[in-house]
């Protein structure tokens, strides 16, 4: 808003960049998904837990950091687990020292689905999104997007920091 209340428009070259933001992740976000039902039977959410836990130490962590990192809301994450624990694919524990607290651990079952998911969905990714790019663009990519996520959750993102193969 101005001063005087009136909103900012976007400008033409703002909003064409706006809407072609919008297409592009609904596009990308569709197909990756597309691709992990059709092979993996699951869907990206379901993959983003597993690819969590797999990464946190003795893959486990508390349901409500597991929330957290995936950017769930812990109804959300709750159901979602619930999914996967009926699949085998992830055991919840009460913690020891705190009854409220619950645990989400990764199964034996559960790293091998992922493992078997990761090749074809890290290909999708390189198809879609990476191939297309210059090295260039990748680095503007992330500069963007952290820029992005910091202004939504305060949060910096160390750029340096290196993902998994298997993201």
């Amino acid at each position: 808003m101005t001063d005087h209340g009136e909103p900012r428009w976007l400008d033409a070259e703002e909003r064409a960049a706006w809407l072609s933001w919008i297409a592009a992740t609904t596009l990308l976000e569709a197909a990756l998904d597309r691709q992990l039902q059709r092979d993996a039977g699951m869907p990206m959410a379901y993959y983003q837990i597993l690819v969590m836990l797999s990464e946190a130490p003795d893959r486990t962590l508390r349901m409500g950091e597991l929330a957290d990192r995936t950017l769930s809301s812990h109804s959300r994450i709750s159901h979602a687990v619930s999914r996967l624990e009926e699949r085998g694919w992830v055991r919840r524990e009460t913690c020891p020292g705190d009854r409220r607290r619950t645990f989400c651990t990764l199964t034996d079952e559960g790293l091998a689905v992922l493992a078997a998911a990761a090749p074809g969905h890290v290909n999708e990714v390189r198809k879609y999104l990476f191939d297309r790019l210059t090295r260039e663009q990748v680095r503007q990519l992330m500069e963007i997007t952290n820029e992005i996520r910091a202004g939504l959750t305060g949060e910096f993102v160390d750029p340096t920091e290196g993902a998994p193969a298997h993201v």
